[in-house]
This record gives structure tokens, C-alpha cells and sequence, in this order.
């Protein structure tokens, strides 16, 4: 059974930064794109970053250019590097293995890491 364990949300001032982490066990991520996906407070999920295969990143246009994905297939984990946060960015984030084309594969989610941004 796969699992997603998310770490790295705090309470940050706007402009600050944050680094997320997201471990994924029992499914080997190496042959998959992997992303973040973020859910404000009363809304939707949405994917905000898919890191491919071949490491190549891609970005919601929300946070282009301050967000930065990472893959590290030996560990199994996806990292977000947040830059510059806005109040915005607010919300639970989680990781999935998938891309934006077919959205998450797996039906199960982490419990998340919670970031909050105050202006």
C-alpha cells in the first residue's frame, strides 16, 4: 500500500521561504512524474508542481518562479522549495505521484503539511 508522508509546513511572514519534503513508501517513484498538489482553505486541491522522469520541472503559473521542485529517486521523495510566499500560498500540501495530463494516480493521500502565510 502506498504512502505519503509530507513534512516541512510552518507559519512564515509574507516573503519568507519554506523547504517541503515528501517521502513516498511502498511504490517506487523512479518510473513516474511526481508532484505537489495544494488545497487552500474552503477550496479545491490543485497541482502546483510536476517534476518529470528526466527531472524536468514544470509550474502552476500562481508560483512559477518562486517555487522550485526536486526529485531525489534513491530516497523516494519530492521536495518544494518555496520562495518569496505570498497569503495566497496558504493551504494543506500534499504530494502524488502523476502528472497534469492524468492528475494523481493514487487515490490515497498524505495527511499534509500545513503552511501559513500572514501578510
Amino acid at each position: 500500500q502506498v504512502h505519503m508522508m509530507e513534512s516541512g509546513g510552518a507559519s512564515v511572514q509574507a516573503g519568507g521561504s519554506l523547504n517541503l519534503s515528501c517521502t513516498v513508501s511502498g511504490h517506487e517513484i523512479t518510473l513516474d512524474p511526481v508532484g505537489w498538489y495544494r488545497q487552500p482553505p474552503g477550496k479545491a486541491r490543485e497541482a502546483i508542481a510536476i517534476v518529470s522522469i528526466f527531472h524536468r520541472p514544470s509550474y502552476a503559473k500562481s508560483v512559477e518562479g518562486r517555487f522550485t521542485i526536486a526529485r531525489d529517486n534513491g530516497a523516494n521523495t519530492v521536495y518544494l522549495y518555496m520562495t518569496n510566499l505570498k497569503s495566497d500560498d496558504t493551504g494543506v500540501y500534499y504530494c502524488n505521484v502523476g502528472d497534469w495530463t492524468f492528475g494523481p494516480i493514487f487515490n490515497t493521500w498524505g495527511q499534509g503539511t500545513t503552511v501559513t502565510v500572514s501578510a
